[in-house]
């Protein structure tokens, strides 16, 4: 899929040797990226909005961009290529619902150099962040495009509904087509802002079948950890305030609900922590800054930080997010330690076909079925579910409420003057069985009693 070969050309994460994918290079990739975006989002400028009609899902608009250019297109300096948008119209809806404007937009993946990331994964695929950190373009493969196509009506149903999701944020699907080779790149939210420096990084799937970092992932400046490293990393989990915990739960549950439905499995929770107590140990360093410099130090698309996505009754609102907090969602250790908290749902194109059947049948064979990340969509939500909710999210307790447990076990003291009136009680309900009641004026048979945290008290 994706190779290296020598070249110094290629953004600021990546190395001194520039990737290729299906023998394109990155330059000439991210060239094309520009060119076709830039072309077509300024035609559809032209276009008068209207509602989004069942059949705009599958148009497939197409231009040619040749090296000389023509009466309609820039030159340039790349091979000729073909550039198609898929589903332009519904895009636009999504970007409109996300508060993207047209030249917004246009400014983050066009005017501004794109920086090409590392890729954890084995995809393959290549990733691009835009400059002022709100976006990210995946190279993904012919099935993943088409299974997108087909997911877009329940898509837009599901966006209408809950905007405020940690599913990912899908903002345009387009391919690039040059010397018989087709590259297909969906454009998308960007979950990790590089403003804030990420102390720890994991991609969770509730899986412990081979869910731990390679040796190679270990060496790198940030790696991303897994299920496996999580719970040996973090053996308390992570806690909330119960509000946000409440929130980030019914957020995840009504997200799996909705892969559920389109029977979709294999997805992982991307999770970043930064560490507020290590960042001022550390002179208060934060993560790259992009661009010009004259970026905001928050994302401005609605509902795209962390905090914005599980807060809210979904309505449009103003951004929650702060400098404080960059939208991350505050937390702590079982330590105290504070943490700030990014995350969202990824790699959500793969569904449960046969030869994912086949895949999950093979390794149930040869290891704990259960275990195995890949499984049938109902128990991959459930199991998802469990995890984050047991191992990974845990709900703050108050300290008033723990204060009054103690409070409610009686003290030595307490026990020995209640342990006095159990005992006498006993003698006196024994005695009263065998012998005549006789009132008395400092006891009577309708008197309550009363066993309180502090003392056993007898006829109150």
């Amino acid at each position: 899929m994706s190779t290296t070969t020598e070249n110094g050309m290629g953004g600021p994460w990546s190395t001194s040797r520039e990737k290729t994918y299906k023998k394109t290079t990155s330059s000439a990739l991210k060239g094309a990226i520009q060119l076709g975006i830039g072309y077509t989002v300024g035609n559809l400028t032209s276009k008068p909005d209207r509602d989004v009609l069942m059949q705009d899902f599958y148009v497939v608009e197409s231009v040619f961009l040749p090296s000389e250019g023509s009466n309609l297109t820039p030159a340039h300096h790349y091979p000729d290529f073909r550039f198609k948008t898929y589903a332009p119209l519904a895009f636009r809806y999504f970007r409109d619902l996300f508060g993207i404007k047209p030249d917004d937009y246009l400014y983050s993946l066009v005017n501004e150099p794109l920086i090409e990331l590392t890729n954890p994964g084995a995809s393959g695929s290549l990733f691009y962040l835009t400059s002022d950190d709100e976006f990210i373009i995946k190279t993904v493969q012919h099935k993943e495009a088409k299974f997108l196509q087909r997911l877009l009506p329940g898509y837009y149903m599901n966006l209408n509904q809950n905007p405020r999701t940690l599913l990912p944020k899908f903002y345009g699907l387009y391919c690039i087509q040059s010397g018989g080779i087709n590259i297909r790149l969906v454009v998308m939210n960007n979950v990790l802002p590089r403003s804030v420096k990420m102390h720890y990084k994991y991609d969770l799937k509730g899986s412990t079948y081979k869910r731990r970092a390679s040796r190679k992932e270990r060496e790198k400046a940030c790696p991303t950890y897994k299920d496996l490293d999580f719970q040996d990393m973090h053996e308390e989990g992570l806690y909330f305030d119960a509000e946000t915990y409440n929130n980030l739960m019914k957020t995840l549950q009504r997200d799996c609900r909705v892969l559920e439905s389109f029977k979709i499995m294999d997805y992982s929770l991307l999770l970043g922590v930064h560490v507020l107590d290590q960042n001022q140990r550390d002179g208060g360093e934060q993560g790259q800054a992009g661009g010009d410099g004259r970026r905001p130090v928050a994302q401005r698309v609605l509902y795209s930080t962390a905090m914005e996505s599980i807060q809210g009754d979904g309505k449009a609102a103003e951004a929650l997010t702060t400098d404080d907090t960059m939208g991350g969602i505050p937390a702590k250790t079982h330590r105290e330690e504070k943490l700030l908290i990014f995350l969202g749902i990824i790699d959500i194109l793969q569904s449960y076909r046969f030869i994912k059947k086949l895949e999950h049948s093979w390794k149930a064979l040869v290891y704990d079925g259960d275990s195995v990340s890949v499984h049938r969509p109902g128990f991959y939500a459930s199991r998802f579910l469990k995890f984050m909710s047991t191992r990974v999210f845990r709900k703050t307790q108050r300290k008033s409420a723990a204060m009054g447990s103690r409070k409610s076990w009686p003290d030595k003291k307490s026990k020995s003057v209640g342990s006095f009136y159990c005992l006498f009680l006993g003698i006196y309900v024994s005695l009263n069985s065998i012998l005549p009641f006789k009132e008395d004026a400092y006891f009577h048979p309708g008197s309550e009693v009363v066993l309180t945290g502090d003392s056993f008290i007898a006829g109150r």
